[in-house]
């Protein structure tokens, strides 16, 4: 921790807040959203289709969405979208404390949606653009606060939830608004582009779909966003299936994403700091892939077991579970700084918001195809009695992307392209 604090310490007070700002985010977010799904149909007795419709408008609002907050943030200036995205994730939290009708459920969730469009890529163009030359520590720094309010976000909701879901709304309606005000009153205002240099709307768009080195990359780390999805999907399903319906089941499945956060927490920077003297970063982002892939080995060896009772047998069984969760927070910690700054220089520097939108809208779409094909996975393979399947599937994945990253390091399609020249009015 104390490395953490110098690093920190390291950057001017801009980025400082940047950092700040993403933690309470994630707190916010996660001591509210992992307990939503319960409050519905739970309290609210909604139907299980009214459930997934709510949940789904959020995720289709903030997906459908980054590309257009990005596009904003580059024209007007981050912190504007910063701040009000802030504001308005503030009114849709409390709105949920209060909503009980299927609308205004609806609406309260669409407004959490946008709200993470708007703040999202205008946020890490912001950090891109302070840190400069310092980018890839930046980012290596901004994901140990990214998952630091992961890990916490849920311990402070549960004791909230405990007494009711409400006010674990107020709560994170109050964490946001403070973050507004806080934003308001100490983040800098980054020059916006000027008017003059401003496209049509359409014109920005296009110039950011017609960069086929940005969409090569997406691609190929898509696949990445599906397989470190697996820790909410596959790994708690297969703990459940080994360890039973109870608090054995529970113990194990927490256990899953303390391993992941404490990976990002203690090893984060000691893992980045070590890449960049061994690699460059097309190496890195390589590596990364392919140690994702080989991530799921590990739980090739729990398939056949049958599920056990006794606690000391289920530690031991569900171990290869935790070492792929352990290993894909290692690959995530390799991928995520050099994946970030990546995205800078296929931008060339411009309009870096909007490419940030983007790949967001990419890879949540990715994640989205991929829970649906894993779902079908995971059902063939129980049908056809080939447990082993989807692990080798998912294996497979991470492999493709690695080589598809190599091909694209080999062909100069990861290198920053020519800077494009700003137009100079007449």
């Amino acid at each position: 921790m104390k490395g953490t604090w110098s690093q920190y310490r390291s950057f001017d007070t801009t980025v400082q807040l940047l950092l700040i700002n993403q933690l309470t985010i994630n707190l916010g977010f996660y001591m509210l959203m992992p307990y939503l799904a319960a409050h519905l149909s739970g309290s609210l007795a909604l139907a299980t289709w009214a459930v997934g419709l709510v949940l789904g408008v959020r995720n289709l609002s903030q997906q459908g969405m980054f590309l257009v907050g990005g596009m904003l943030a580059d024209r007007l200036g981050h912190k504007p979208l910063i701040v009000a995205g802030c504001a308005l994730r503030t009114v849709g939290f409390a709105a949920l404390a209060h909503a009980e009708s299927l609308p205004a459920l609806i609406v309260a969730s669409a407004a959490t949606g946008l709200a993470g469009a708007l703040f999202n890529p205008a946020v890490r163009a912001y950090l891109a653009a302070e840190a400069g030359e310092r980018r890839v520590d930046a980012f290596a720094l901004f994901n140990v606060f990214y998952q630091t309010g992961i890990l916490l976000g849920p311990l402070v909701g549960l004791a909230l939830t405990s007494v009711s879901f409400p006010t674990t709304c107020t709560v994170a309606a109050a964490l946001f608004a403070g973050l507004t005000l806080l934003q308001l009153r100490r983040l800098p205002a980054n020059a916006a582009t000027p008017r003059e240099d401003r496209p049509a709307l359409r014109e920005q768009a296009g110039a950011v779909l017609r960069n086929r080195p940005f969409w090569f990359f997406s691609l190929a780390m898509t696949g990445s966003y599906v397989l470190s999805f697996q820790v909410y999907l596959a790994l708690p399903l297969e703990t459940r299936r080994l360890t039973g319906d109870g608090a054995q089941a529970t113990a194990a499945t927490s256990a899953l994403f303390v391993v992941s956060g404490l990976v990002a927490l203690i090893g984060q920077l000691r893992i980045t700091a070590w890449c960049k003297r061994t690699w460059p970063p097309a190496r890195c982002l390589t590596a990364g892939t392919a140690i994702m892939g080989t991530a799921f080995l590990p739980p090739l060896l729990t398939v056949g077991r049958t599920p056990v009772e006794q606690a000391w047998s289920a530690a031991v069984t569900v171990t290869p579970l935790l070492l792929c969760a352990g290993l894909l927070a290692v690959a995530t910690a390799i991928l995520h700084p050099f994946e970030m700054d990546t995205i800078v220089s296929l931008a060339g520097g411009r309009w870096v918001a909007t490419h940030y939108g983007l790949y967001n809208t990419v890879c949540g779409i990715g994640i989205t195809l991929g829970n649906l094909a894993t779902g079908a996975l995971l059902d063939t393979a129980r049908t056809a009695g080939v447990p082993a399947l989807p692990w080798l599937a998912f294996a497979s994945v991470g492999g493709g992307c690695a080589a598809a990253l190599a091909a694209l390091s080999r062909t100069g399609r990861l290198a920053a392209p020519e800077p494009v020249p700003v137009p100079v009015p007449p």
